[in-house]
């Protein structure tokens, strides 16, 4: 927690592909979800789409009757198999701390479910805040008001939806299934290739006359 109750604003993150590199834990339970189904399941398309509500990509391998259960069981494996093949996305920690450093919360909103969600920022010891889970895409925008987030970070343009329903600058990291052509394309403020960027970014952000060089800055926190 940060050391006083109520910080003048907060920066919100995404958690898959943004602060927490979840690829091998995801394709892991799909594997185990292929194995114990007989369904063909391609893992690489499974971790090359990460982003959107798990019910969405079940709807890839399996008949709309079988999702609610495959979910279930997700969601059952997800703890054991998933949270110890979870790693940091490189900046995740310097990013977070930039925050802090600078009197801020920091807000975690994520398409994963609300336990999960936890367990993974538990996990990899992220100081947050907050962490609201399972929401995506615009559906974010109410958490992103309710925690006073005046920047929202995500790896896909569902982030990019969620900054706009928020009222957040939307500040796209191309470290997921979207480029950074394709995130500015969508419409974010701001494109990083990854969360090493971003303590940069912030301090341009924040005081715009003292950006550090190559540091896109001046948007300011009003």
């Amino acid at each position: 927690m940060l050391d006083h109750d109520a910080p003048e604003f907060s920066v919100g993150f995404d958690l898959d592909l943004t602060l927490a590199d979840t690829r091998n834990a995801i394709g892991a339970v799909y594997a185990r979800l292929a194995e114990e189904t007989g369904v063909p399941i391609d893992v690489g398309q499974v971790v090359a789409r990460i982003g959107p509500p798990l019910e969405v990509e079940l709807a890839y391998w399996f008949p709309p009757a079988r999702v609610p259960e495959m979910a279930d069981r997700y969601r059952a494996l997800y703890p054991d198999i998933a949270i110890p093949a979870t790693v940091p996305m490189p900046g995740a920690a310097e990013a977070l701390e930039a925050v802090r450093a600078r009197g801020a919360g920091v807000v975690v909103v994520s398409g994963k479910n609300q336990r999960d969600t936890e367990r993974t920022v538990r996990y990899l010891g992220l100081p947050v805040d907050v962490a609201v889970g399972g929401l995506f895409g615009s559906d974010k925008g109410r958490a992103l008001r309710d925690h006073g987030v005046r920047a929202y970070v995500g790896d896909h343009t569902g982030d990019v939806d969620a900054a706009r329903a928020g009222g957040a600058v939307a500040v796209g990291v191309a470290t997921g299934m979207y480029g950074a052509a394709e995130l500015t394309a969508y419409g974010a403020d701001v494109v990083l290739p990854d969360l090493l960027a971003f303590p940069a970014w912030l301090t341009g952000w924040l005081n715009p006359a003292v950006v550090e060089d190559g540091a896109p800055g001046g948007i300011g926190v009003g």
